[in-house]
């Protein structure tokens, strides 16, 4: 598959590495190409980079691994509000946080909410913005990861759970894009527990789900 990054940060970085090794074609794009290539040349021989705009017309699924505060401007050098994404399944990373309070920046809705209304006809959903980026690479995984996933088309549903699985975790669907929200506060829970001194894992009670 043909995996398109919007994102030249560690994120993007790691996830590719990751989705190289299995077997995944990974494209590089972002504001600055010089960037770009950089990242592109970090993940290796099945990354390339090229520009924002052509990215879409040369990806089978995108991911946005972008800070929030340059979202929309990478949205729109991508032509996102023009159509780029439509009918693509668009997996969206962004925490859109107060990160020195954990707090969510929205007042209402989410980002990936946001990126659904700007991103015309794409079909979004959230995912792979709790664990920090290098955690992909770690061989040393105590257990396997659940990565709660949220949207409302199925199929890129579907598709983003297999993308999980060959990062090897597992995907849990909790719902329609209309959790995103819920799903971004985690974050932000999860950067409180940790700047009080605590393991978040500890934070959460063990449940056995019912056979």
């Amino acid at each position: 598959m043909r995996i398109g990054i919007l994102g030249t940060g560690d994120l993007a970085a790691t996830l590719g590495q990751a989705w190289a090794r299995s077997g995944h074609h990974v494209i590089i794009a972002g504001r600055s190409q010089a960037r770009a290539e950089l990242t592109a040349n970090v993940i290796g021989d099945q990354a390339r980079a090229l520009a924002a705009e052509d990215l879409a017309a040369q990806s089978d699924v995108i991911v946005i691994a972008v800070a929030w505060e340059g979202l929309d401007n990478a949205l729109t050098v991508a032509q996102a509000p023009e159509g780029a994404f439509a009918g693509k399944t668009v997996i969206d990373c962004t925490n859109a946080l107060d990160f020195t309070t954990g707090l969510l920046i929205l007042s209402t809705g989410s980002a990936a909410q946001h990126i659904s209304h700007v991103a015309t006809g794409a079909h979004v959903v959230k995912a792979l913005h709790l664990y920090a980026g290098q955690s992909w690479l770690d061989p040393h995984v105590s257990q396997p990861r659940t990565v709660a996933i949220c949207g409302d088309d199925q199929r890129s549903l579907d598709t983003t759970s297999a993308l999980i699985g060959d990062l090897g975790a597992s995907a849990a669907v909790i719902g329609g894009l209309d959790h995103a929200r819920q799903l971004e506060d985690v974050a932000g829970f999860v950067i409180s527990v940790v700047a009080a001194g605590h393991n978040p894992a500890t934070a959460v009670p063990s449940v056995h789900p019912a056979a």
